[in-house]
């Protein structure tokens, strides 16, 4: 018994069609991915920037530790002038100075810029250090506050 050219032609699309999927079904999976997507990452974007604040005070104790070691060794706190740096690389009136502080390169902050150093600190401490925030001025509130340490 021969098949007509209409039944071969029947039977090959039901084998093709359960091989694969069709335009259609792969454009709704893609439709339903998008929407979760769009549900999902604002989730995730909002806690990487809540990590941030926390991330800088990790760095500060990490600064503040390197400073104390600094004052130990030379006898006082790095200037203003000599900044954070003398961390890293001795100062010229440091005699005593057996660093490097800071086992890798002078972080920045979790937005990507330098972190302030004052010595003398503002409050009459012997320095305060910070990070303006997400807006890098001054001040705000939530991911624009400042994050700042003193000693």
């Amino acid at each position: 018994m021969t098949r007509s050219w209409h039944e071969e032609h029947t039977a090959a699309r039901r084998i093709a069609r359960a091989d694969g999927f069709t335009l259609i079904e792969l454009l709704v999976v893609l439709v339903i991915i998008g929407l979760l997507a769009t549900l999902v990452a604002p989730n995730f974007i909002g806690q990487s920037e809540k990590a941030k604040p926390k991330a800088a005070r990790a760095q500060l104790e990490n600064m503040r530790n390197a400073l104390d070691m600094f004052q130990l060794d030379v006898g006082r706190y790095p200037t203003t002038e000599e900044g954070l740096a003398a961390l890293r690389q001795r100062p010229s009136s440091a005699t005593r100075w057996s660093g490097p502080y800071l086992r890798d390169e002078l972080p920045q902050d979790p937005w990507g810029r330098p972190y302030v150093y004052r010595s003398p600190g503002e409050g009459g401490g012997n320095y305060d250090i910070q990070s303006y925030g997400a807006d890098g001025r001054a001040g705000g509130d939530g991911n624009n506050a400042d994050v700042s340490l003193s000693g």
